[in-house]
């Protein structure tokens, strides 16, 4: 029989009784288990549990905070391939590629547990200032309350690592809505955190619609932050919504990746074909646009689809599958449907274009123009396309011609072109001599433009999460 699951609300597993959503698997569409449906009133609980407990969770001194997400992170590398296992079947991600994302998750716990130890304020210099002379003045750094986080399918446990840790870290509580697609990895997360001695109501979460629980966590005053990651419009609304709540807001991009004619062809084919067709071109700063250099243009295609061709279609739990499906039918009819409509307005299919099953084969396109959906919007699906420049200022010109700027990377061995882009491009983060996929978990993440609001990276999610509190003493 298909296993049912519960979700933890207020220290307790419930939801035995709920009606239940069916996840999915994207590869096969059978069935792999049904968690429980959210109600308003379910949604309800989850809230009064995490004001409840975060007054526990404010309470517990740093090195306690501390000790549980270092337990946390241990556990998650005990269990990383059941962890990885539950990733490739609900989310279709290949199974190295899950299997990394769990170990990634633990880093990223790992960082939280050293943030927790080291969330502290700075003396304030009163005496800068003539009427303050003779006081002295240091701010300190509180919980903001309680949060909610509504976190997408792509990475379904290291995007929910990424609000849950540095939220935990700074001593607040949680009401978690992990997508509806992906729902199995954000349970287990709640078991182990249980298992590290997480408090009763730190973690909370509910299943469901955004209209039924979405919008319940957005509007009630008993949150005090609204962290998402999603598509651009639905955060636009809940910015809309959300009062004067503190919101981040992890949005789209149709990242840009520079190739000068000093920059490494070779190195830039490698790293191309992971950015442009992990997890099926489904991450935030998958490569969407390359500009290759005029007189590269021609070495780098021929080698990026000899490369690109060579990737294996197929079933994610397969050890050697590169590409797995897309996660929904849905999706993968729109991206076959903006590859049809790039081939009307002239565009060429170099490689690819394929429905394997519910899969898309890696696809590049040439021939493309700004106007074209899978050049100016977030294809979000394993397309990319490749276009040539004269000069890099023109490159810099196409990269950032965009309603986007969540990231880009540039080729080039000309230090004084680096930080060109650097100046040039609006963007929240620049990867030299990469691609834009390139992140690591304790560096500051995050956009401009349409790709979002704040930042996330341990660190700085947790100032995003915590209050000022000064303090100033007349001596």
């Amino acid at each position: 029989m298909t296993k049912r699951y519960t979700t933890l609300v207020g220290g307790k597993w419930t939801g035995n009784d709920r009606p239940g959503i069916e996840v999915v698997n994207p590869y096969d569409n059978s069935i792999i288990g049904i968690v429980p449906e959210a109600s308003a009133d379910d949604v309800e609980q989850a809230i009064e549990a995490a004001r409840l407990g975060f007054v526990e969770m404010a309470a517990l001194p740093a090195y306690r905070r501390a000790e549980i997400l270092a337990r946390t992170s241990d556990f998650i590398l005990r269990d990383r391939e059941e962890i990885a296992e539950i990733i490739a079947r609900e989310a279709g991600k290949s199974w190295k590629y899950a299997l990394s994302e769990a170990e990634r998750s633990a880093e990223t716990f790992r960082f939280a547990s050293h943030e927790a130890k080291n969330a502290h304020g700075e003396l304030v210099p009163m005496d800068a200032s003539p009427v303050s002379a003779g006081r002295f003045g240091f701010y300190i750094r509180t919980p903001i309350g309680v949060i909610g986080a509504i976190t997408p399918f792509n990475f379904p446990l290291n995007l929910v690592a990424h609000k849950v840790a540095p939220a935990l870290a700074a001593g607040n509580s949680l009401v978690l809505k992990p997508a509806t697609k992906t729902p199995l990895s954000s349970i287990k997360l709640a078991e182990i955190l249980a298992e590290a001695g997480l408090p009763a109501g730190g973690l909370n979460i509910v299943i469901g619609s955004g209209k039924t629980v979405g919008n319940k966590l957005v509007e009630d005053d008993r949150l005090a932050m609204i962290t998402f990651t999603g598509s651009p419009p639905v955060g636009i609304e809940i910015k809309a919504r959300s009062g004067l709540k503190r919101v981040t807001l992890e949005l789209g991009s149709n990242s840009p990746t520079i190739i000068d004619e000093d920059g490494d062809v070779d190195a830039a084919v490698s790293r191309c074909v992971i950015g442009s067709f992990a997890n099926s071109g489904q991450v935030c700063i998958s490569v969407q646009r390359i500009f290759v250099h005029q007189r590269r243009y021609h070495e780098f295609m021929d080698k990026f689809v000899a490369a690109t061709r060579r990737l294996k279609v197929g079933d994610p739990m397969d050890r050697e599958s590169d590409i797995g499906p897309m996660i929904s039918r849905v999706e993968l009819d729109r991206s076959v449907a903006w590859l049809e409509e790039a081939k009307a307005l002239g565009a060429k299919i170099e490689t690819g274009g394929r429905v394997i099953g519910n899969c898309l084969e890696p696809t590049i396109l040439s021939g493309v123009t700004p106007e074209m959906k899978v050049v100016c919007s977030e294809v979000f699906a394993p397309i990319v396309s490749v276009l040539p420049y004269e000069t890099f200022e023109q490159a810099l010109d196409m990269a950032d011609d965009s309603v986007y700027g969540l990231q880009a990377g540039v080729y080039t061995r000309d230090i004084n072109k680096a930080f060109q882009a650097v100046r040039r491009l609006d963007v929240g983060g620049i990867v030299i001599n990469d691609v834009p996929t390139f992140r690591v978990d304790h560096m500051p993440y995050g956009g401009n433009k349409q790709s979002g609001l704040g930042r996330e990276g341990v660190r700085y999610a947790l100032e995003e999460m915590t209050n000022i509190k000064m303090v100033c003493i007349n001596l």
